[in-house]
């Protein structure tokens, strides 16, 4: 049995089709303020444009990021409630940052590879901005 696609509808699924194809998701991160005393820091929402990494970072009132207390990986597009395990305590009204990084230059797929500083696996950047969000532990 052979089924015919109507031409319109067959438009409308090249459109759709190349849209998505064109259509680079923006990287973003949300998160709120939050217990950390089962040992696990979330955020709600997180786009990648690529595979990657959620990492969490110590930071203070300076806003840079510290080092690694944690990371979650990312799929490419949209990934709904990222959970990452923390490595180190995390006390409350300490800050944390959480940021996309990426999946690049280093030696092994499906390895975080980056330390502070280093470009494998490193943070992934819009317009130079950090891709980026501080929360406060509670």
């Amino acid at each position: 049995m052979r089924f015919i696609l109507p031409a319109a509808l067959m438009s409308l699924s090249a459109a759709g089709a190349a849209f998505a194809a064109g259509h680079a998701m923006t990287p973003a991160i949300t998160a709120a303020d939050q217990s950390v005393a089962n040992g696990v820091v979330s955020a709600t929402d997180v786009t990648a444009g690529q595979n990657g990494w959620m990492v969490v970072h110590r930071t203070d009132d300076t806003m840079k990021p510290g080092p690694v207390v944690g990371h979650a990986p990312l799929r490419a597009g949209d990934n709904a409630d990222v959970a990452a395990i923390l490595t180190e305590e995390v006390k409350p009204g300490e800050k944390l940052m959480l940021m996309v990084h990426g999946e690049d230059g280093g030696m092994t797929t499906g390895i975080f590879e980056y330390t502070l500083g280093a470009k494998e696996d490193g943070p992934v950047r819009i317009d130079g901005a950090l891709v980026m969000t501080v929360i406060t532990a509670q």
